[in-house]
């Protein structure tokens, strides 16, 4: 039998807030990340991804007391990244209650981190990060920092050479299709799935179940990183105005606009379609 398709949601977080955007810019205030988290866990997601996306102008991670809390309440796998940039951050972060870590920068900058802290805290534990924006030419390049910084490095042979170092795991994100939700970028994750052996997680584009019955039927993922359909269905349901005074705004909490593209679900929506169309996955009634 097939390795169940794990369904993740991903929660982008600057300061104490959750946030959303499009191309991982323009980021939204949606709410408190910790209710989304157990709404998740209680709807059947298989493992939750945190993203510090403010990390790197401040050059640490800041999630350290909403992973606390949040681990108290949800009992499946915490991925946690943004702002990781040396072992003892590794450790600070799996202290508090992450399972893994995902680097992206850092592994950049210093690609033995990847081998070292696969030695240390072992190669389940660490995921490398890559965000992929596609070229002129139909190359896909390897940016860091939400897609702003381009590190010259070839999306296929990094994550070729992340593997070889010791990445457990690959998150790989469509900056061109994040956000969109116009279906997520096939041809890219073709080639990465293609190129490694180790599981990859998509990201980015995904803006009804359909979409992910399509990857799904198409591509040995191991697992999709989701959010905008997750979000904006849990905010239409348990809108909080208030508790926002450290971070963001709230204008687009009030007015109610769901971007048009978007078609409103819940994990045990999008689990549901996979069973019925024979995708394994983990699936509770």
């Amino acid at each position: 039998m097939s390795v169940a398709l794990r369904i993740i949601p991903r929660l982008d977080i600057k300061g104490p807030n959750l946030v959303k955007g499009v191309h991982l810019e323009g980021l939204r205030v949606l709410g408190k990340p910790e209710h989304f988290a157990k709404y998740y866990y209680e709807q059947g997601a298989d493992e939750l991804f945190y993203q510090d996306v403010v990390a790197s102008l401040y050059g640490r991670n800041s999630l350290h007391d909403i992973i606390s809390r949040t681990a108290r309440e949800v009992f499946i796998p915490i991925t946690v990244g943004g702002g990781i940039r040396s072992l003892d951050d590794v450790a600070n972060i799996l202290r508090v209650g992450a399972d893994k870590v995902s680097i992206n920068t850092a592994a950049h900058e210093n690609p033995d981190l990847i081998t070292n802290a696969s030695k240390i805290f072992g190669i389940s534990t660490i995921v490398v990060s890559i965000e992929a924006i596609k070229q002129a030419d139909g190359s896909y390049m390897a940016f860091t920092d939400n897609g702003r910084n381009y590190t010259g490095r070839e999306v296929v042979s990094w994550a070729q050479e992340a593997e070889k170092r010791g990445a457990g795991e690959i998150l790989l994100t469509s900056v061109d299709h994040e956000g969109v939700g116009k279906g997520m970028n096939i041809d890219l994750i073709n080639r990465v799935c293609n190129a490694v052996n180790i599981p990859v997680v998509a990201h980015g584009g995904i803006g009804c179940p359909i979409h992910v019955l399509e990857i799904a039927k198409q591509l040995p993922v191991s697992g999709l990183a989701i959010s905008s359909i997750l979000h904006y269905q849990y905010i239409t349901k348990n809108k909080h105005l208030d508790g926002f005074e450290e971070e963001g705004n709230i204008e687009f909490l009030k007015s109610n606009r769901i971007p048009s593209s978007i078609t409103l679900s819940m994990v045990s929506d999008v689990k549901k379609i996979l069973m019925d169309n024979n995708i394994n996955c983990r699936y509770y009634e």
